[in-house]
């Protein structure tokens, strides 16, 4: 069943050629904490532009544009259309049914262009900013924003209640509070363990990993502006839509990875 569960969340929730099928989608969607680990496996392979900067040093611009490449070759676009959808309707008058026809029009108006533009140029000068780091800190902030990332979207799955019929309702019906067990199971590693290792010292933990004490800031701090980014979706979502749909899950992915690397990235400039 885990193991099912982790290839149908990487099968529907990236373009790696695991296989997506009925069997994989049933066992991911009843299991919300297979969603988080795909996290992991997306932010390893997407902070491989930065571990190459290890064997050759590449200009800092060369690696944010290979981490952007990386990601979304990774990941595709169904995450930013759902972004584009939700700022359509952010931007429209009137009652919630209103901005769920919005969100459901094919058509990409102004709040999409300017979602979209925000979040790719927040994400370009976020990886600049880390491509100055430590190559191995700056990859461990990377995994750490995509696992937080993906534990919001997974809180949203236990927690939030569906817009209307659609995606959102069939993960939303078939989990609950109790889930929330597992899914921060598979979070702790990042989350937790590894910012008290580091906080440790340098005798817990390979020196390459740079300042201990600010890496584990910045981890915590990763972690925790990932959470705040889909608590903020999340409100806006309950309160103009409804509720919980396909969309606003992939919103608050991308929003709060956004804001998880930024978060990331003061906390160590102030370590």
């Amino acid at each position: 069943m885990v193991l099912s569960a982790l290839r149908g969340a990487l099968g529907f929730l990236t373009r790696l050629p695991v296989g997506a099928d009925e069997d994989g989608w049933e066992a991911f969607r009843r299991t919300p904490g297979a969603i988080p680990a795909v996290g992991y496996v997306v932010g390893i392979l997407a902070a491989l532009p930065f571990a190459a900067d290890l064997l050759v040093a590449l200009p800092d611009p060369s690696v944010a544009l290979a981490y952007l490449v990386v990601l979304y070759g990774l990941t595709g676009i169904t995450h930013l259309d759902g972004l584009a959808d939700c700022a359509d309707a952010a931007i429209v008058h009137g009652d919630a049914a209103r901005r769920r026809e919005v969100a459901k029009d094919e058509a990409v108006g102004v709040g999409a262009a300017v979602a979209l533009g925000v979040v790719l140029v927040g994400l370009a000068l976020a990886a600049l900013a880390l491509s100055a780091r430590p190559p191995v800190a700056a990859v461990v902030i990377v995994v750490a924003a995509e696992v937080g990332a993906r534990t919001g979207m997974a809180a949203l799955v236990c927690l939030g209640n569906a817009a209307y019929d659609g995606m959102g309702a069939r993960l939303t019906a078939v989990n609950g509070r109790r889930d929330l067990v597992a899914v921060a199971g598979v979070a702790a590693p990042v989350a937790v363990v590894l910012p008290a290792l580091l906080a440790g010292g340098p005798a817990t933990l390979p020196a390459s990993l740079g300042e201990d004490a600010a890496l584990a800031a910045a981890i915590v701090a990763t972690f925790v502006g990932a959470l705040a980014g889909t608590g903020l979706v999340h409100a806006w979502a309950r309160s103009r839509l409804g509720g919980v749909s396909g969309d606003v899950l992939g919103a608050a992915n991308e929003g709060s990875r956004l804001l998880a690397l930024h978060a990331g990235v003061i906390a160590w400039t102030l370590s």
